[in-house]
């Protein structure tokens, strides 16, 4: 295995964080709701509602603030009232409005390999949202490309990886997600690079591929120039 052409890195909590936020206002929405349902059974329901809206909503706050509508008419059985519905899209915008917190060695670790490398930023989300935050982060002059992408699967992979001039097998891509940044990018023929984030969405989780050529993990980002120099050995 040689050094890849292209390498590719995920946002949201691979370069800044993202879910931390999620369920800060998870906290407050359950909290709005306490008279009417448990935290847990508040969380299930909910959950449930971002599994069935997500075809429908995509990634990201917007659809989080439908799902969590829904769910509160759903439980108070339309007795929701009209104050906790405003508090919510408060919530959402406040969530739109955050200030971005980049991740420990993110910067580093793209100007590192944006002087060697093509360097895309690959993320799903509300175009938008990731726009924002792309812009607040200070991060864009040093990507050669950025893809807001609905879904990241294989194919989708595929298409980026042919538009940018570069096979699967020559790409890599890092991030925290192993179901989104990591399982399709091998299932094209790329690699695969997982840096784990303290939180997940629970729509985003899946196994690692333990054992597989193409798959490597590291704490974080500080690790990313190692990898790149063992690949090239």
């Amino acid at each position: 295995m040689t050094q890849p052409l292209l390498i590719g890195f995920d946002a949201d909590d691979t370069l800044w964080q993202n879910e931390t936020f999620f369920r800060l206002t998870q906290a407050r929405f359950e909290a709005l709701l306490a008279d009417y349902a448990e935290a847990d059974h508040l969380h299930e329901r909910l959950l449930a509602a971002e599994r069935r809206n997500v075809g429908h909503y995509g990634f990201g706050v917007k659809g989080f603030v439908l799902s969590m509508i829904e769910t509160a008419i759903e439980v108070t059985e339309g007795r929701v009232p009209a104050s906790v519905i405003a508090e919510l899209m408060a919530a959402g915008r406040d969530m739109l409005a955050h200030p971005i917190e980049l991740l420990p060695h993110a910067r580093a670790a793209v100007e590192a390999v944006a002087a060697d490398f093509r360097v895309l930023l690959i993320t799903k989300g509300d175009l938008l949202d990731q726009e924002r935050k792309l812009a607040q982060s200070g991060l864009g002059d040093l990507f050669h490309g950025v893809e807001i992408v609905s879904h990241k699967t294989p194919e989708t992979y595929a298409r980026l990886f042919a538009r940018h001039g570069v096979a699967p097998e020559a790409a890599m891509m890092v991030g925290n997600s192993l179901k989104s940044d990591v399982l399709p990018v091998i299932e094209t023929g790329g690699i695969g690079v997982h840096v784990p984030h303290d939180l997940i969405w629970a729509l985003e989780q899946a196994d690692a591929p333990q054992g597989h050529p193409r798959f490597f993990e590291m704490p974080d980002l500080s690790g990313l120039q190692a990898l790149l120099a063992r690949l090239a050995a």
